[in-house]
């Protein structure tokens, strides 16, 4: 038969591409059994694994790639203080990639790290990516792949993130004790799954206290005009929102900017809490409660559980999923 290759294999036996890489290279994660089948077959059809693209495999650059959206977001910056932490005393490298909340950008970077110049790769998704076969295309190649913060649901690779559902329910919680009714839930992309969970616990929260759901979930942008833009309309529209929950640290600074603009008067009038690490956020005026992440923790982690995988090193069922608790630092932009 001709154009036999890893693919051909796969579909033969209906199996994904990665289970035939790794049973052929008689990784310890394939049944004995499965391995058989398909060594079997790969003589049977007289497949030639490619020598070349074999030893750039075995040869290692001594270098990881992080993937990330941003680095002004003072969230990142911490992670990647994690990340080189534990790189140095493995005696590695770290290259640095930002997509800029673009997935064009995101599937050009994964492209160009698919030659072999990475040992392995930690990514948090942009918030524009909706489909994910840039990051299949890994998978099937047995690229050693971590997700941190921003993960894809869908996709049975090792993640570690913060408990955001619970920490956007025990902020908003937070908000109605402070006598809250009207809360605005500041959003900056539905795709994301950050987004999604931190918008799950904002709704949980106000069905528990019962309240019904307001419709007051504000999709915002990268943009900050544009984000100080929709937040004065939102504003002008909603005269009796009490309340402001920024998801991003971004959406907050916006929210005092369009306060101040419009004489709106912080807790007096609006009350404001943010997911945030930014340091300054206690020199706000007044200083700004925040749901602070544990960044450099998940950087730390996620390159741990990284360097396990590149050493060929069986991963526990709890370290597939890790997920890291977040801690809310009270502060006068919801006082009472």
């Amino acid at each position: 038969m001709d154009n036999i290759n890893l693919k051909r294999l796969a579909e033969e036996l209906n199996l994904s591409v990665s289970t035939v890489s790794r049973a052929l290279r008689d990784s310890h994660e394939i049944g004995q059994e499965t391995k058989d089948r398909v060594k079997a077959l790969a003589v049977k059809l007289g497949f030639q694994p490619n020598p070349h693209a074999s030893s750039l495999r075995q040869s290692k650059s001594k270098t990881i790639a992080v993937v990330i959206p941003e680095i002004e977001n003072n969230f990142f910056s911490q992670v990647m203080n994690g990340v080189e932490d534990v790189a140095q005393k493995k005696g590695y490298h770290v290259l640095i990639y930002l997509t800029h909340e673009d997935q064009a950008r995101e599937k050009d970077i994964l492209q160009l790290l698919r030659n072999g110049r990475v040992d392995g790769l930690m990514i948090s998704v942009s918030n524009t990516t909706t489909s994910f076969e840039h990051l299949q295309a890994y998978i099937d190649a047995s690229t050693p792949l971590v997700f941190f913060d921003r993960v894809c649901e869908s996709m049975e690779v090792p993640r570690i993130t913060t408990d955001d559902t619970d920490a956007a329910f025990k902020a908003t919680e937070h908000l109605l004790r402070s006598g809250c009714k009207k809360i605005a839930f500041l959003s900056m992309s539905g795709n994301l799954s950050i987004s999604i969970r931190r918008k799950l616990g904002y709704k949980r929260a106000l069905e528990m206290y019962g309240l019904p759901d307001p419709e007051l979930t504000v999709e915002c942008t990268t943009n900050d005009e544009e984000n100080r833009t929709i937040l004065r309309s939102f504003f002008e529209k909603e005269k009796n929102v009490d309340a402001i929950f920024a998801a991003v640290e971004k959406l907050a600074v916006n929210t005092y900017q369009v306060c101040h603009e419009l004489n709106i008067k912080i807790p007096g009038d609006i009350k404001v809490i943010s997911f945030s690490n930014l340091a300054a956020a206690a020199l706000f005026d007044p200083p700004l409660s925040t749901i602070v992440q544990p960044a450099y923790d998940i950087g730390k982690e996620a390159t741990t559980i990284l360097f396990k995988i590149i050493d060929k090193k069986m991963l526990l069922p709890t370290e597939r999923k890790i997920t890291i608790p977040s801690h809310i630092v009270e502060r006068r932009s919801t006082a009472r």
